[in-house]
């Protein structure tokens, strides 16, 4: 077991309806690897994820958003599911939060359907993404340049199309917080 992330935070924003496997098997990736995870939400106690074509098992929150500060994290994991950011984007303290860590070039993380918070945030023109096949013209819609595979990286930007791409995509978030702060364009 690697601990070459200890010492860094990981935010992970979700709500009800998170794909379980996008939330569960990143989180547990990143606690092997040395990082401390807060799974981070709009209310307190616990969300229930989505398995399959049911819910799934819950999952406690460790913080809400008025709890956090983004400066106190090193990066962002938003998992998907369908329900789980359709919810968040329609959230200004979700979106202030991801535009924070944005700006401050930290690596983020988004799976399946978490890329619907990135375009609301106003964070995919001009980026290279992948995400569910659904999502391919809101995405370009906004900006970004779709293609299919099963992890792209963009300047800190991991993203990934569905819960079969998590080995590819759980290694490249890994390597993109383990090199840090990653310079934005025109700075």
């Amino acid at each position: 077991m690697s601990h070459h992330l200890k010492g860094k935070r990981v935010a992970i924003i979700a709500t009800h309806g998170f794909e379980q496997s996008e939330l569960e098997e990143p989180k547990a990736a990143l606690e092997q690897a040395g990082a401390e995870t807060h799974v981070i939400s709009l209310k307190a106690g616990a969300i229930r994820g989505w398995k399959g074509k049911d819910w799934g098992s819950e999952v406690s929150v460790d913080h809400t958003l008025e709890q956090v500060n983004p400066a106190d994290y090193d990066g962002l994991l938003l998992p998907g599911g369908l329900m789980n950011p359709d919810t968040l984007r329609r959230e200004e303290h979700v979106l202030n939060f991801v535009r924070a860590i944005a700006e401050a070039g930290k690596p983020i993380a988004a799976i399946c359907h978490g890329p619907w918070t990135l375009i609301d945030a106003g964070l995919v023109k001009g980026r290279l993404m992948t995400s569910y096949p659904t999502l391919q013209s809101d995405l370009k819609n906004a900006g970004a340049e779709w293609v299919d595979r099963e992890v792209v990286v963009d300047n800190g930007l991991v993203t990934s199309r569905n819960p079969n791409d998590i080995p590819a995509f759980n290694r490249k978030f890994i390597e993109e917080l383990g090199e840090g702060i990653h310079k934005q364009v025109g700075q």
